[in-house]
């Protein structure tokens, strides 16, 4: 979670068809036309309406039909696009589209945890595009799946193919290390309630600290728009606020101290971390309503200043903000800590997992499997990677030195344009980011050229604090990618996948007692389910092999 469009982070599909009947697309039995081009680089091939679900709760696209960018895809490859974006949770929307068939052509979606479990079980069901003979003909793509371009785990569990066959797409990951993209995931506080109370940000390093700091907040009985300020808070379903989980433990999967692994949620490790925020939710210290709060709402509290330390990354609390920022100066958020991490040296790199976004399918439901994949392989391109993340080129960027530079009169509208729909007006910071092969911001781009200078120093001023020792991209298997090839994983996997909700059940209850309850029943029946034979084979299977054992959200 990495979430993305957070954690996110940092992120595929090649030259048209030549010729041959695709099978498996609904409806479509035509003569492939892709590699008929002429020479501006447009294309001959029949032109069609492909629906595209989004699926990021939140995400949301332009306010009009036709924005530049898709006018200039649609010359390239024939294709309108009509947008589906997720609102609520991912995890159940890709299993509802596959249960009741109501498909969109293409699907595109978190390339980790539930949604790709579920994308993984409607390849297995024969409900997705085979690519697996067509990826020769389209090189981008093949570059993105290669194995040396996709962290180990997943190439095994999903990407490098499912039953011997390449269903998945795999988008986003940094082409070479300077297109990983560190989101700065942390605490961070505003500056003018640090400065009331007196404490400096970056004195506070422990869970003790952390505790101290949210009570001498709650202590100074602050108010704002005439409501108390609260002294932790986060963004929807309770996005970040549970961070402080590498405080406590490593990674999900921990040394028991003889070599194997366990899953830490059947740990101390667990319960003491649990009974934390439990204390945070009874002393008032932590926003009760940031678990079932909609975006909009925990949105309105920031602006209305009423939120003193927020749990997210970076670029998402500078956007929630800006508007209270730019009326009260001085109210900037800055970060906390950083923070130590459980078993970690203090001169550590920040173990980052940093990798794509997205996996994207073709659904056998779609109309024009040629259609979309001459639309995923443009996108792909450099060609369209620098057009859904820069707009369109003479318009508003140019080439110079070789390198993409925003054209001074679009920099200052969208920099004038807090809400930000004026870009996706335009075509940029849609749904296309997505879909547009490996990540290279930096190595192919010029990094984001639309960023504001003070936007830049914020985050210049946040990587030095938050990573005094720069940054490790994790590239050892991952053990929750293994246990989920165990054969008892379907039986197992509806326990395992309740952790989340019976943490937030045990943090509200009214003992450290009930919490520890509330556990326990679970981690009964997780082992009722099939655990200790599933995490024995996850050893096993991850004998003689690097293990990630230090995480950090990215």
């Amino acid at each position: 979670m990495t979430k993305k469009w957070l954690k996110s982070a940092s992120m595929l599909l090649s030259v048209a068809l030549m010729g041959g009947t695709l099978i498996g697309c609904s409806g479509n039995n035509n003569e492939s036309s892709g590699s008929d081009k002429p020479s501006d680089g447009s294309t001959t091939g029949k032109e069609v309406t492909l629906k595209v679900l989004h699926n990021w709760n939140g995400s949301t696209g332009a306010d009009v039909d036709m924005t530049p960018v898709s006018k200039v895809i649609k010359e390239k490859t024939g294709v309108t696009v009509k947008w589906d974006y997720t609102k609520g949770s991912e995890v159940e929307k890709v299993n509802a589209i596959f249960a009741t068939q109501d498909l969109p052509d293409i699907y595109t979606g978190p390339a980790w945890g539930g949604e790709l479990d579920g994308i993984i079980k409607a390849a297995k069901e024969d409900q997705l595009v085979d690519l697996t003979d067509k990826l020769d003909k389209y090189p981008n793509l093949a570059k993105a799946l290669a194995k040396e371009n996709v962290p180990p785990a997943l190439y095994d569990k999903a990407i490098g193919g499912v039953n011997g066959k390449k269903y998945l797409v795999y988008q986003n990951h940094p082409a070479t290390e300077k297109d990983a993209m560190d989101w700065l995931y942390g605490f961070y506080v505003r500056k003018d309630i640090a400065d009331k109370i007196g404490v400096d940000p970056q004195s506070v390093k422990t869970k003790d600290d952390l505790y101290n700091f949210l009570k001498k907040i709650k202590d100074a009985e602050l108010s704002e728009s005439g409501m108390p300020v609260i002294p932790l808070g986060g963004f929807h379903g309770g996005w970040a606020v549970g961070i402080a989980d590498t405080m406590f433990w490593g990674t999900s999967y921990v040394d028991k101290g003889d070599g194997s692994l366990d899953h830490v949620f059947m740990t101390k490790a667990y319960e003491d971390y649990s009974l934390y925020y439990r204390k945070l939710i009874s002393e008032g210290l932590l926003d009760p309503d940031a678990f079932t709060q909609t975006d909009p709402i925990a949105n309105e509290k920031i602006k209305q200043g009423r939120i003193a330390v927020l749990a997210a990354h970076y670029p998402a609390i500078l956007d929630a903000s800006k508007d209270y920022v730019k009326a009260h100066p001085g109210s900037d958020y800055v970060p906390i800590g950083p923070l130590d991490r459980a078993g970690a040296e203090p001169n550590r790199p920040a173990d980052l997992s940093i990798q794509g976004n997205n996996v994207t399918v073709i659904t056998k439901k779609c109309k024009d499997v040629d259609a979309a994949l001459r639309l995923l392989d443009f996108l792909a391109s450099d060609e369209g990677f620098m057009l859904a993340r820069y707009g369109v080129q003479g318009v508003h960027w140019d080439m110079e030195n070789g390198k993409p530079v925003a054209k001074k009169e679009w920099f200052d509208k969208f920099t004038a344009d807090t809400t930000g729909k004026l870009k996706k007006n335009e075509g940029m910071s849609i749904g296309f980011e997505s879909m547009t092969g490996m990540d290279r911001i930096n190595s192919v781009g010029g990094g984001d050229i639309w960023a504001d200078q003070t936007r830049l120093a914020a985050m210049e001023n946040a990587r030095k604090i938050l990573r005094p020792n720069g940054i490790s991209v994790i590239s050892a298997y991952n053990p929750g990618d293994v246990i989920a090839k165990s054969p008892q994983w379907e039986t197992l996997k509806p326990s395992m996948d309740r952790i989340g909700d019976v943490w937030k059940e045990a943090i509200f209850t009214k003992s450290d007692e009930a919490a520890l309850k509330v556990i326990n029943d679970l981690r009964g029946q997780i082992n009722n389910t099939g655990y200790s034979e599933a995490i024995k084979y996850t050893n096993e299977n991850l004998k003689g092999k690097e293990v990630v054992m230090f995480g950090m959200p990215n």
